[in-house]
């Protein structure tokens, strides 16, 4: 059976179906998923047929898909989904460490992959990272290649990833200034950072001076009335 709650309500909101056969994992993610601001859960499936149902009837913008499920292989949902018309985006959370399931989930084009099992956290960043990702695709106007460019560069894989963080530095924090950055019109200081990001000023220059150590950003200085210049940082594309 398929669990739903009601649909009313932010007409920007970000609708969820969660799909994993165990009740009480599903009842987990969706608890995570509920805690993260602008995503809603309108639904919960345990199968792949359940699921494609589901879709047909809640159209969620995100599923977020267990790999093993009772009738089908996960991955085989995706073109279940998209022969019959639907184009929700789909991250996958699942505990199949297999290269051969991450292979085939780029290839059908996942927004991203989650190994279970992971901390609040760790669901938190990746679905603050699609919205952001989202919202930069539904407001783009495409004039030419630049615009382009920019779209792919958001999309893409963040820095971070597989990188072996100083001691004291998480991933998740990492990615959330990094996210930063990039949607940044223009460039930054440590305190809008920390506002953006929710962090600590402190954290936050800690966390921008290393991606300029690294080279994955710029700083430039930005002289007042008096006092000490400010450091500003921006991404570099």
């Amino acid at each position: 059976m398929t669990g739903t709650t009601d649909t009313t309500g932010a007409a920007d909101a970000i609708d969820v179906l969660v799909v994993d056969d165990d009740f009480m994992v599903a009842r987990v993610h969706r608890a995570f998923v509920e805690r993260v601001p602008a995503f809603r859960v309108v639904g919960v499936a345990s199968s792949g047929v359940q699921a494609v149902e589901a879709v047909d009837r809640l159209r969620p913008d995100l599923v977020l898909l267990d790999l093993y499920l009772p009738d089908v292989f996960g991955l085989d949902v995706i073109p279940r989904l998209r022969t019959a018309g639907h184009d929700c985006d789909v991250m996958v959370i699942s505990a199949a460490r297999e290269t051969d399931a991450v292979r085939g989930a780029v290839r059908h084009g996942v927004v991203d992959y989650l190994l279970k099992p992971f901390e609040f956290e760790d669901l938190r960043a990746r679905l603050e990272r699609y919205a952001a990702q989202r919202g930069r695709l539904l407001a783009t106007v495409v004039r030419g290649q630049a615009d382009v460019d920019r779209v792919l560069a958001g999309a893409s894989t963040p820095a971070t990833a597989g990188a072996a963080l100083p001691k004291g530095m998480s991933v998740e924090t990492a990615e959330l200034v990094e996210r930063a950055l990039r949607g940044a019109d223009g460039t930054l200081s440590a305190t809008e950072c920390a506002t953006l990001t929710g962090v600590s000023r402190v954290s936050a220059r800690r966390y921008l001076e290393y991606f300029h150590t690294t080279g994955n950003a710029e700083v430039s200085l930005r002289y007042g009335a008096a006092g000490r210049p400010e450091r500003r940082y921006g991404w570099r594309a």
